[in-house]
C-alpha cells in the first residue's frame, strides 16, 4: 500500500495550524507498509485528517483530544452533516457575517462555546484569524475574527461543501473509527499489523491548538512510540534559519529521518513566516526505498539521514 504516489492532494474540510496538505506526497512517498487484511492506519493526533483522507486506507483509527474535530467528522461519516447542510448553514451565517462583521462572529463564537455545535465550529474555523484552532484553559474557542466579513462568497461556500462531499466519499465503504482520546490511550490500541502516523504539536513552536504540550510530553511520546509493536512515522520540525530542534536529536537516536523543506505559514507577520525543514522520523524497516515523490513544486527533494548529535543553536524566532 505504501509508498504511494499522490498526484493530486485534496484539501480537508477542517483547517488548522501545521496542517500537512503540502507534505502529503512527501509523507506517503516516504513510508513502506502493507495494511493487508487486518492492518489499521492509526493517528493519535488526527487534526484535519488530511493525510488519512488522501491515503484512504480500508481501516483507520483516527483520534484527537479535541472533541470538536471528532464530532464534525463523525457527523460527516454518519450522514448527519451533508454538503447540502453545510452549504445552507454557511450561506445563512455568511449573510449575517457580511452584515454585522466581527460582532456577529463573536456572537457565533459565544454560541459555539455554549453548545459545541459542529456546524458553528466549521463556520468559526473558516472565518477566524489565519485558520487557527485554539482554545483557552477553560476549553473555550478564543481565536479572533479574521477581518473578512465577505468571507463566505458563493465560490467559497461551494469549495467547503465540496470538501465535505469528498471526505464523505472517502469514508464510504471503509472501516474508520473516530474517537476522542488521549494519545497514550490511542497508542495502546496499536497491533503488530498496524501503522501509526503521529503529528503531535511541535515542541518549541507554540503551535498547540487544544492542550498544552511540553518537552516532557514530547519525550514521553518518543519513548511510547519507540515501544510500539508496529511501524510508525512521526512528523516534527527539524530546523529553520535560527536554530535546530534538539528534541529530534536527543529523543530519537538511531531513527531514520527524511527531510523536506517548505515555507511555514504560522506567524502573526510575514517576517515570522520562514522556510522550515520538516523531519519525518520513521521506524527502520518501514522506510520507502526511493522516496520518489510526485508534485514536488518548489520544495526540495527529500533527504534520508541518520540523526546527527551535533546541534546548532540561535535565537528563537
Amino acid at each position: 500500500m505504501l509508498p504511494a504516489r499522490v498526484g493530486h492532494v485534496s484539501s480537508a474540510p477542517v483547517k488548522c495550524q501545521g496542517i500537512k496538505t503540502k507534505l502529503v506526497p512527501f509523507i506517503l512517498g516516504s513510508l513502506a507498509w502493507d495494511e493487508g487484511r487486518a492492518g489499521r492506519w492509526i493517528e493519535p493526533f488526527c487534526g484535519s485528517c488530511v493525510v488519512a483522507l488522501n491515503l484512504a486506507p480500508q481501516r483507520a483509527l483516527l483520534a484527537d483530544s479535541n472533541r470538536h474535530i471528532i464530532e464534525l467528522y463523525r457527523g460527516i461519516q454518519s450522514g448527519a452533516i451533508t454538503p447540502a447542510v453545510v452549504r445552507a448553514h454557511l450561506v445563512e451565517e455568511g449573510k449575517r457575517l457580511a452584515r454585522d462583521g466581527a460582532a456577529y462572529y463573536n456572537r457565533v463564537r459565544e454560541r459555539f462555546n455554549e453548545s459545541g455545535e459542529p456546524l458553528d465550529f466549521l463556520f468559526l474555523n473558516r472565518s477566524c484569524f489565519n485558520g487557527l484552532i485554539r482554545f483557552n484553559k477553560d476549553g473555550a474557542f478564543n481565536v479572533p475574527f479574521g477581518h473578512k466579513p465577505l468571507r463566505f462568497s458563493s465560490a467559497y461556500v461551494s469549495k467547503v461543501a465540496n470538501q465535505v462531499a469528498w471526505a464523505a466519499g472517502r469514508f464510504a465503504g471503509r472501516d474508520w473509527e473516530f474517537v476522542v482520546a488521549d494519545w497514550q490511550d490511542t497508542l495502546h490500541r496499536a497491533a503488530a499489523e498496524d501503522f501509526v502516523y503521529a503529528d503531535p504539536p511541535y515542541v518549541g513552536r507554540h503551535a498547540d491548538y487544544f492542550n498544552g504540550w511540553t518537552s516532557e510530553d514530547a519525550m514521553k511520546l518518543a519513548h511510547a512510540v519507540g515501544d510500539l509493536p508496529c511501524g510508525y512515522a512521526v512528523s516534527m520540525w527539524l530546523e529553520n534559519r535560527y536554530r535546530r530542534n534538539e528534541h529530534v536529536d536527543r529523543d530519537w537516536p538511531g531513527s531514520e529521518v527524511r527531510q523536506w523543506r517548505h515555507h511555514y505559514f504560522i506567524g502573526s507577520t510575514e517576517d515570522l513566516r520562514n522556510d522550515m525543514t520538516e523531519a519525518l522520523i520513521i521506524r527502520r524497516g518501514y522506510v520507502a526505498a526511493t522516496g520518489d515523490l510526485a508534485g514536488r513544486g518548489r520544495e526540495r527533494r527529500p533527504e534520508s539521514t541518520q540523526l546527527r548529535l551535533s546541534l546548532t543553536s540561535g535565537p528563537d524566532q
